[in-house]
């Protein structure tokens, strides 16, 4: 009889173990939304402080590839005054600066006031100047993705130098595209990716930093390419945000 009972009690007590393995197996297998990754990488980001900037400064340098040539821009810099709404990912908003010079010459400048964009031969044509920026603006749509009127989607999942990424699309008001990649260890957003008139474009971010007075995480490496193939690896080295940024930062004219 005691050992009837002793078999039974052992048979309840390996049934409410599996159970319970079976409960915390499925709990941890429940996974993440789109919605809960793009929070998580937010937060880690700088949270609301990071989403709604005013203006960002960016100091550093650049490394140029042409074929089998790489060439060092000593200072490569970009001013930032950011719009509070974004509804087209990769058309120009807000205000941007970036200027790139070597040897203590402009290799190029190119800025967008809000209205005009400039380059060193002045103020271009609006055909043109859209195609440039369409090649580049991509990144501020994740700013703005838990906004009214965007759309997420959960993708298969991605690797980004060796380590596993969630993969999102972005869909902003315009129905514009835009992919990131954020590292599934701790969230940093680690890539993005998108059609452009230069070809496929994407951005791998890396050495992000921080400064006690802001709530921001910077990369501290971004490396572009055009389908695959790798054209500059911008490193930054110093970053301000929210200082207040004069117009005439962002008009160019064929003086200078």
């Amino acid at each position: 009889m005691k050992k009837t009972i002793f078999l039974l009690f052992i048979v309840i007590l390996i049934t409410s173990c599996k159970e319970r393995t079976k409960e915390n197996t499925s709990i941890k297998e429940v996974p993440l939304t789109a919605t809960q990754i793009m929070k998580k990488a937010h937060e880690k980001a700088g949270g609301d402080f990071w989403r709604r900037p005013k203006s960002l400064t960016l100091k550093g340098y650049g490394i140029f590839f042409r074929n089998e040539d790489s060439v060092k821009h000593e200072n490569h810099n970009m001013w930032r005054a950011f719009a509070n709404e974004k509804n087209e990912a990769h058309k120009a908003n807000g205000k941007v600066r970036i200027e790139s010079f070597r040897n203590g010459e402009p290799v190029f400048i190119v800025s967008y006031d809000g209205e005009n964009t400039y380059d060193l031969r002045g103020r271009q044509e609006k055909s043109e100047a859209d195609k440039r920026w369409a090649s580049n603006f991509g990144y501020g749509a994740i700013r703005h993705a838990l906004d009214d009127g965007y759309q997420l989607q959960k993708m298969v999942d991605d690797t980004v130098a060796n380590k596993a990424v969630y993969q999102i699309k972005v869909i902003d008001k315009s129905k514009g595209e835009t992919f990131f990649g954020i590292d599934k260890e701790d969230f940093k957003i680690v890539k993005v990716a998108f059609d452009t008139p230069r070809g496929w474009h994407h951005r791998i971010y890396s050495k992000f930093f921080s400064k006690e007075a802001y709530s921001w995480l910077q990369s501290g490496q971004v490396d572009l390419y055009y389908d695959n193939k790798k054209v500059n690896t911008i490193i930054w080295e110093d970053f301000e945000v929210n200082q207040t940024l004069p117009d005439s930062l962002f008009v160019l004219n064929k003086a200078l």
